[in-house]
Parts: C-alpha cells; sequence; structure tokens
C-alpha cells in the first residue's frame, strides 16, 4: 500500500486520550501523531471523511497548555490488530502554527526514540 504521508509517524509513550470537543465524549486515544495528522484509536468504527473538533489531553503542560484542540478530518478507517478496536487516520483541517510547536514538542519529549 503506497503510503501518502510526507513525514514520519511518531509514536508517544504515552496513549493520550481524544475527546469530542464538542460533545465531551471520550472517543479514543492517539496512537501515533505528526504535525499533519494523528492515528486514533477508538471502540467505534469512525466515519471517512467526518470532520471533528478532537481536544487531545497531554502528559503534562507544554506551551502553557494542559490539553489541545485539533480540527481532523479522517481519511481512513479500519479493524485494528485488536479485534474489538478500530484505528482512524486523521489529517488536520487547520493547525494553528503555536499548536505544531506543542506537537514537535509533545514528539520531542515523549516520542519513542526510533
Amino acid at each position: 500500500m503506497f503510503d501518502k504521508r510526507k513525514l514520519k509517524r511518531r509514536h508517544p509513550i504515552y496513549y493520550l486520550k481524544v475527546y469530542d470537543h464538542g460533545t465531551g465524549e471520550h472517543i479514543g486515544h492517539l496512537v501515533d501523531i505528526t504535525p499533519e495528522g494523528l492515528l486514533l484509536v477508538s471502540p467505534n468504527p469512525r466515519t471517512i471523511q467526518e470532520v471533528i473538533d478532537m481536544r487531545v489531553e497531554l502528559p503534562t503542560v507544554i506551551g502553557g497548555k494542559e490539553e489541545l484542540t485539533l480540527k481532523g478530518c479522517c481519511v481512513w478507517c479500519r479493524r485494528d490488530v485488536n479485534p474489538d478496536l478500530y484505528g482512524a487516520g486523521y489529517h488536520f483541517e487547520e493547525i494553528q502554527s503555536d499548536d505544531a510547536r506543542i506537537i514537535e514538542r509533545l514528539i520531542a519529549r515523549f516520542g519513542f526514540n526510533d
């Protein structure tokens, strides 16, 4: 399968909780991230082309924030290795430069060295 990603995925050492910013519903965990998007693992399948405002809890305060609010569009969804879960790839629709820097700092501080 051809990978269209420009940046290498980075796996944080924590599974960060992700919430629907509008409803407050816990929708899954962040498994990997780049400044362009993230992989969400969820107990429920996500809808392709769904645009969602998501809130990601950070493991510690980074850049003065305890969480990030990001708008992402689901570009794919399929069953995870664990058949009880689904993996969904989200591309960020809009990202503030401060939030992109926080993602870079998150990766630097809490990403696996691979």
